[in-house]
């Protein structure tokens, strides 16, 4: 459609927030701004200035009240620990809690929107779509269009050890079929969502904002070998015991940078590699970049499925430094030749230039001006 188009994004992440959904609809929100539409966003209360980035980029930005639904407290000591794990595990399962509030929030935050072209929500949580579809009706459309964008599959999900409760599924299929278009990264990941809706489904990845004409030095060599990964772990999926187990063992210079919010898993090898690990929060994903774009190579743990796939290898991939990908068969010849310069093994990552948000801006767009499927 050309001209200005009056979109709305309903996200519970959003800047600043340290995130792939908050990249996801922050970076899509800017662009959309850039390219001259009238953009609103829809998000939660998080006790956050906003007056500078609103003067880079002037959205409408609406947040629904802080949570009343209070976190099940996490204690360190044993047995306490133990018992709340347990309770924020079966809450979670059992009732999506504390996430589930979320629907209530974005139905009533949808009460009075109207004649948007565009209506956009993303998940995680899988409450903002379910507000979404509670809100959505024949006499309160919201907008031309409503495209539910998923990170990674609901009732589907491969990692969580625990499968979802049935009745979720209700839940799932319900936002499905009054969703337009339902919009995912990768089409690998297909098969983590019911057939029936396979014809909703558009593929398009994670988007960010890069100066597509700066190349990184591929042949930066520090004298000590720096690597660094930065994300989550998971029990027998993403598990980093057995690179560590190797790193403690081998005598061998380095430098290892991780940035993860799992800082309290990682303690028992700090205490034995020392100044060789480095462990950091979560920082802002500019400065993320510049970290990353100056080691020798990169860590990725890999999911084990093509159903969910990490967001992180595009950042991988914009900073153009070997990765070396690792499964749950750890080899450790592999991580001994990138430790000596030897990269024969890198892994393989697309053209970054696909996921410039200018491009997958397009692709949001273009489904605007495809009409619903539900016509």
């Amino acid at each position: 459609m050309v001209g200005k188009n009056k979109i709305l994004l309903v996200s519970s992440a959003f800047f600043p927030e340290i995130s792939p959904r908050s990249f996801r609809a922050t970076e899509l929100a800017k662009e959309f701004v850039r390219q001259g539409h009238i953009v609103t966003v829809i998000s939660k209360n998080r006790s956050h200035n906003y007056s500078d980035f609103l003067k880079e980029f002037p959205i409408n930005l609406k947040m629904w009240s802080k949570s009343r639904f209070q976190k099940i407290p996490q204690f360190k000591r044993k047995p306490l620990s133990i018992l709340s794990r347990v309770f924020i595990r079966f809450f979670s399962l059992l009732f999506e809690y504390p996430g589930i509030e979320e629907m209530f929030k974005v139905k009533k935050m949808l009460k009075y929107e109207k004649e948007y072209d565009l209506l956009v929500s993303f998940a995680v949580p899988y409450p903002v779509h379910w507000g979404v579809a509670w809100s959505k009706s024949i006499n309160h459309p919201i907008a031309k269009t409503w495209i539910a964008d998923c990170g990674d599959p609901y009732m589907g999900d491969v990692l969580d050890s625990f499968r979802k409760p049935f009745y979720f599924g209700f839940l799932e299929k319900w936002f499905f079929k009054k969703a337009d278009f339902i919009t995912i990264p990768v089409e690998s990941a297909i098969k983590g969502y019911y057939p029936e809706y396979h014809n909703k489904i558009k593929i398009i990845p994670q988007g960010f904002d890069f100066d597509k004409s700066q190349k990184r030095d591929l042949a930066l060599k520090n004298i000590i070998p720096k690597f660094a990964y930065a994300g989550g772990f998971l029990h027998g999926i993403r598990d980093p015991r057995k690179l560590f187990h190797f790193l403690i063992k081998n005598d061998l210079p380095f430098k290892f940078y991780v940035f993860t919010n799992q800082k309290d898993l990682l303690s028992e090898y700090k205490n034995e590699l020392k100044d060789k690990l480095i462990i950091s929060e979560y920082i802002p994903r500019e400065m993320l970049m510049k970290i990353l774009s100056k080691m020798d190579f990169l860590l990725n743990f890999d999911n084990n499925t093509t159903i969910n796939v990490p967001s992180k290898l595009i950042d991988y991939a914009i900073t153009n430094r070997p990765v070396l990908n690792i499964t749950r068969n750890f080899n450790e010849e592999d991580m001994l030749a990138f430790l000596k310069g030897d990269y024969s093994k890198r892994m393989l990552l697309p053209d970054p230039e696909q996921y410039h948000i200018s491009n997958i801006s397009k692709g949001f767009l273009n489904l605007l001006n495809s009409g619903s499927i539900n016509d």
